[in-house]
């Protein structure tokens, strides 16, 4: 599946539009929305799609909880 982002298309509707545009956008599936989701983070942070950065592990650190 290909994503485009239009960022050309804007609309502010009424109330009613937006809740006729919600009822047709809901049915996508869980996993129809993830891609689209996924897609938007890929352009918004300017990486690959299909290879996407690896997390900074070291960011973290892990201790052992003592009573």
């Amino acid at each position: 599946m290909s994503f485009r982002l239009d960022r050309t298309a804007f609309h502010a509707g009424t109330h009613e539009e937006n809740a006729r545009y919600h009822a047709r956008q809901q049915p996508a599936t869980m996993a129809e929305r993830l891609r689209a989701a996924a897609y938007l983070n890929s352009v918004a942070y300017g990486y690959d799609l299909n290879n996407p950065p690896r997390m900074d592990r070291t960011a973290f650190a892990t201790r052992k909880h003592t009573n």
